[in-house]
Formats: C-alpha cells, sequence, structure tokens
C-alpha cells in the first residue's frame, strides 16, 4: 500500500473517530414534563393544536433544544397529580410545569385539599432535584369570598414557600389587553377550553417562563 493510499486512509479513520466523538459530546436535550389537566392535555383540538406541540415548536424557534412530555390528562384534579407525580418524574425529567386546580374549582374541592396536593408534587419535585414553573389560577366568586381568597392565595404562597417560577395564570394571553369578553373569541364553544389560535396566545405569554425554566434546570 502507497504512502499516499495509507494517508488518506488514515485521515477518513480520523475523521469518523472525531464525527463519532462529536455525537457522543453532543448534549442530550432538555426533558420538561408538562404535568396538568385538559388544558394541557389538548382537550377538543387536533393534536398538533394543543399546548405541549404548540409549546414545543416555540421552543425550537427560540433554539431552545428542549423535549416536552406531554403529561396532561383531562379531568384530573390536584390529587391526581399527586397520585402521579412519582412516575411522571422519570431520572430523565430535568424540569416541570404545574398547571393544576381547574377540575377542583369544578368540583368545589377545599382550597386546604388543594393545597396539600399540591405540596406534595412541590416536595417530590424538590427531592427529585427538578425544577418547576407553578402556574397559578383564581377561583370564581360563586364559592364565597373566603373559598376566592384561600384558593387564589395558594399558588403564590406555594411558589414562594418552594422557591419555584410562577405565573398567575394559565390564561393570561388571552387577557393581556385587559378586555376579558375579547377573549372569548379563542375558546372552544364550552367557554372553558382554548381553541388553536387561543393557545397560540397562552404559549406566547408562557413561553419565555417555560424558558426561564429551562435556565433554572441547567444551572
Amino acid at each position: 500500500m502507497g504512502y499516499g493510499v495509507k494517508q488518506k486512509l488514515h485521515k477518513g479513520l480520523m475523521s469518523g473517530v472525531l464525527i463519532c466523538c462529536g455525537f457522543a459530546a453532543k448534549a442530550e436535550p432538555m426533558v420538561i414534563a408538562a404535568l396538568g389537566d385538559s388544558l394541557t392535555q389538548g382537550y377538543g383540538l387536533l393534536e398538533q393544536d394543543g399546548f405541549v406541540p404548540q409549546l414545543q415548536r416555540w421552543l425550537q424557534e427560540e433554539g431552545a433544544d428542549v423535549q416536552l412530555i406531554n403529561a396532561g390528562v383531562s379531568g384530573d384534579t390536584t390529587a391526581g397529580g399527586a397520585a402521579r407525580i412519582d412516575w411522571t418524574l422519570t431520572p430523565e425529567v430535568d424540569g416541570m410545569i404545574v398547571a393544576l386546580g381547574g377540575n377542583d374549582l369544578l368540583r368545589g374541592i377545599d382550597p386546604s385539599v388543594s393545597r396539600t396536593n399540591l405540596e406534595v408534587i412541590l416536595s417530590t419535585a424538590e427531592a427529585a432535584n427538578v425544577e418547576v414553573l407553578l402556574i397559578g389560577m383564581q377561583a370564581p366568586g360563586n364559592y364565597g369570598a373566603d373559598y376566592k381568597q384561600s384558593f387564589d392565595a395558594m399558588y403564590p404562597e406555594l411558589a414562594q414557600q418552594f422557591g419555584v417560577l410562577y405565573v398567575e395564570s394559565f390564561f393570561d394571553g388571552l387577557t393581556a389587553k385587559g378586555d376579558p369578553a375579547a377573549a372569548r373569541q379563542f375558546m372552544q364553544p364550552d367557554g372553558i377550553h382554548p381553541n388553536a389560535e387561543g393557545v397560540s396566545l397562552i404559549v406566547e405569554s408562557l413561553g419565555p417562563f417555560v424558558l426561564a425554566l429551562t435556565e433554572h434546570a441547567a444551572n
């Protein structure tokens, strides 16, 4: 075998080694689990129009190397989230979005019960060293002032207690202009779940907070 042929072969082998090493050295995408109910799951929408797929695309457009896991279960309460938190937080999960409580409201569950369930979720994430973005919500007034005060307060108080990122409402993106009536055009006929355009606005609002979650999880 001539010297020139040997040199080309050596270069080819070295290139192959470097390529393999490059693949091995490439960091795995950050994994974020979205723990929630029908709002997270994408109720009433085509799969690609749901919250998680739209947020995934938004993050990719922002250059974030993130893999989202849709851990939304339609109809789930905070108790359901607490019951499945252990198997949601698999070893590869780096961060978690928690958006639960709407079905607790619909069932009139005592806020102290909801709070205990959220504490289970947040303490489990803390023990697993998983960063959290907690999404709050506000109760309607039909359960009385005491109920509303207790329910509304538990989210910011828990966020402070556990030192997690916090967003006041899942629907902030729909009411950003201060006109609740205008937000109706972004809802499905049931008036509870956003349509595809509504989800897009929600993602634009929540996206920066999810980016902040990835930064926290990377540190």
